[in-house]
């Protein structure tokens, strides 16, 4: 049951009210923003909530079961601290929001919160973004502990992975553009396929801090799964870390670390289930 003050549920039940929706994102490195769906700026709980785009939460779906209640954000991205290039660099993966109404015109009634939780998945299309909510339930319905699995459960530096990560890094720089989603750096000497599944963070150019993931690597040549937020140009710096495919032949080869290996290699495939006595 939610808690509101007096003065705010006298307000709510006049036939004129003043309600506008405002949100609190607080990422994982603690920066807070905030934003309202009024005109203009307001200033409380130390914080300035500026005016934002089309926020269009949806409907709110809350019951008494364990389910899991439903919540998307429809918004326009804007400079106003929600950059598309922020989103695509993971800086809001996992931030803790919150999601309440107020009397504009008296902040002291106080807040009806609507719902609280932590950003999910991000869809990016035409300049707009829908983000999901996930609230307490959704953690329910997550494994926890290890379960048997024939690839490696660790991440590749991981603390139950153990692989130090310094002697995988290289730096590189740009040598020539093949689109928004592929470079060449001449100078890498590396084996085909040594930075697949790695991941490449940008030192120097208009992507400076941006963390783009590997899809293959051919003969110097990277190509990311996703587009970056700027072109890349000859001559940006980067900084790219070896991928793991998670399989016991790699940790054992590439990474020398089979010692660690997080997974069970001798687990029968599906196949096993029609293996019956007087097939043939």
């Amino acid at each position: 049951m939610k808690s509101i003050t007096p003065e705010l549920k006298g307000h709510i039940s006049s036939e004129l009210t003043s309600l506008v929706t405002c949100w609190v994102l607080t990422r994982r490195d603690g920066v807070r923003l905030a934003f309202s769906t009024h005109d203009r700026e307001l200033d409380f709980d130390d914080l300035v909530f500026r005016p934002v785009n089309s926020f269009l939460p949806s409907l709110v779906s809350s019951t008494n079961s364990m389910n899991v209640d439903n919540l998307e954000v429809h918004t326009i991205l804007s400079s106003d601290g929600l950059a598309e290039r922020d989103i695509r660099a993971g800086l809001f993966d996992h931030a803790a929001i919150a999601i309440f109404q107020v009397n504009w015109q008296d902040l002291t009634q106080g807040k009806l919160y609507i719902r609280s939780g932590w950003l999910g998945e991000f869809t990016l299309k035409d300049k707009h973004f829908t983000v999901e909510i996930r609230g307490l339930t959704q953690k329910l319905q997550q494994v926890i502990g290890a379960v048997f699995s024939p690839e490696c459960r660790a991440d590749l530096g991981a603390d139950d992975c153990h692989v130090n990560l310094a002697e995988f890094l290289i730096t590189g720089q740009v040598t020539a553009v093949s689109g928004r989603d592929s470079f060449t750096d001449t100078g890498r000497a590396e084996a085909d396929g040594w930075f697949d599944y790695g991941l490449v963070r940008w030192l120097k150019g208009p992507n400076a801090g941006i963390r783009a993931e590997v899809k293959t690597y051919v003969g110097g040549q990277f190509v990311f799964h996703d587009i970056l937020p700027e072109p890349m140009v000859v001559g940006d710096m980067y900084l790219a870390l070896a991928g793991c495919d998670k399989r016991s032949a790699t940790c054992k080869v590439k990474f020398q670390n089979f010692e660690n290996f997080r997974a069970e290699t001798a687990i029968p495939g599906t196949d096993s289930l029609f293996n019956y006595p007087g097939l043939k």
